[in-house]
This record gives structure tokens, C-alpha cells and sequence, in this order.
């Protein structure tokens, strides 16, 4: 039985945000076992190393067209490539970065982030110190220079790391610029148009659940 390499999701369905989430997780996994020299992989053996239930996770790899040999599972390198290629890390998805403080960059630092098809190609800020340097070989320009920097360079995702009281006017500016996507980091809720696309990802946030449940463990 040979491998399905079509990466598309079957019947044009819409997969699930959860779904989304989930897959890169898989996807990880099956790059250690592939270390460990593995060469096929079952959703039994994601199952066990990522306490997801085998039936979700052979529901999620549902939605991208490959098929497993039974009693074998999946080829562990036609999985990645196919994997890879689904969630769009295989291709370079240029952004420009608002706001160079601590976390803005260390983002900029992170050239991981390369690995999963995000390269920043240059940042924006209003600190003297910092327009006109660069970090990790990005360049800093003014916000100013925003509009301008958007003829020069192929760039459809923002990513804003700004003071809060300034993330919808920094979120305006770069869809009044031509920004289809934002990446937003803060713990404002920015508003948008319908056709752009949020993703939210405070830490704020994710330290209030977990502080929340360790203090629910505590007492329990």
C-alpha cells in the first residue's frame, strides 16, 4: 500500500482551529521518533508520548490527505514532509515587527522561527536608541517609515509587540498599510476588519490560566 502525498484538506473542508493547534505537536513527535531512527509511527505511539487519544489524533491527521499502512501506521518521513507542507512551514511567510522592547526582541532573536516559515524581515519602532540599528541581522526602522517599507518589501503578516494603550493604533496603521495578518502578542483585544486574520497569543494570559489551576490544585 503506498503513501498518499496530497496535502490538501479532503473535500476543501475547513479544519477545526483546535485541529490546527494540535497538528504541529504531532508533527514534533514524529521528528524525535525519527531521531530515534523510527521509521513508521502509529497514532497509537503519538498517542502515548503526547496523551492524546489515538481516535482524535487519527481524526485530526483526517484532514490531511495521507493514508497509514495497517498494523503500521504512517511512513515517519513522508508524515513530516506532508505535515510540514499542510501547515505552511515550508514556505517563508515575510513579517514586519512593531515594537523592539524585551519582547519584540527576543522574537527577533528567535531564529527558529525560521523553521516554521515565519522570517522578519524588519521591525518598527519610535525609540532614538534603537532606529537605524539592527538585531540579529533585522533592521529597525522608525514606524514612520512603515508605509514606505511596505513598497520595498513583500510583506503580508505583522507582528505587534507594542505597549498595550498603542496596539489599536499601531493594528490601524498596519492594515491602513496593506498588513493582511496580525501575529499580536499583546493582551488588548485589537479590533480588525472581517477580512484580516488575529491570531492572539498573550502570555498574560496563559499565566493567569496557569496560575489558576495550580492555586485550584493547591486547595483541592
Amino acid at each position: 500500500m503506498t503513501m498518499d502525498h496530497q496535502i490538501q484538506p479532503k473535500d476543501s473542508m475547513r479544519v477545526p482551529e483546535p485541529t490546527l493547534r494540535r497538528l504541529p505537536w504531532y508533527l514534533s513527535n514524529v521528528k524525535l521518533l525519527k531521531q530515534k531512527g523510527e521509521r513508521y509511527v502509529s497514532s497509537t505511539q503519538i498517542s502515548r508520548e503526547t496523551n492524546i487519544d489515538a481516535s482524535q489524533i487519527a481524526k485530526d491527521l483526517s484532514y490531511v490527505d495521507i493514508s497509514g499502512r495497517t498494523r503500521v501506521g504512517y511512513e515517519v518521513d513522508t508524515l513530516i514532509t506532508v505535515l510540514e507542507q499542510f501547515l505552511g512551514f515550508t514556505d517563508i511567510h515575510k513579517a514586519f515587527l512593531f515594537g523592539v522592547g524585551s519582547l519584540g526582541g527576543a522574537l527577533l532573536q528567535d531564529s527558529g522561527l525560521k523553521h516554521f516559515g515565519l522570517e522578519i524581515v524588519a521591525a518598527f519602532d519610535v525609540n532614538p536608541a534603537l532606529v537605524g540599528t539592527s538585531l540579529n541581522g533585522i533592521p529597525i526602522f522608525h514606524s514612520d517609515d512603515f508605509v514606505q517599507k511596505m513598497h520595498e518589501y513583500d510583506v503580508h503578516i505583522g507582528v505587534l509587540t507594542v505597549p498595550i494603550e498603542i496596539a489599536q493604533c499601531i493594528t490601524d496603521t498596519m492594515i491602513s498599510g496593506g498588513i493582511k495578518a496580525v501575529w499580536n502578542f499583546t493582551p488588548f483585544r485589537i479590533r480588525v476588519p472581517e477580512n484580516i486574520v488575529v491570531q492572539n497569543t498573550s502570555l498574560y494570559a496563559h499565566l493567569a490560566v496557569m496560575f489558576n489551576r495550580l492555586n485550584f490544585n493547591e486547595f483541592k
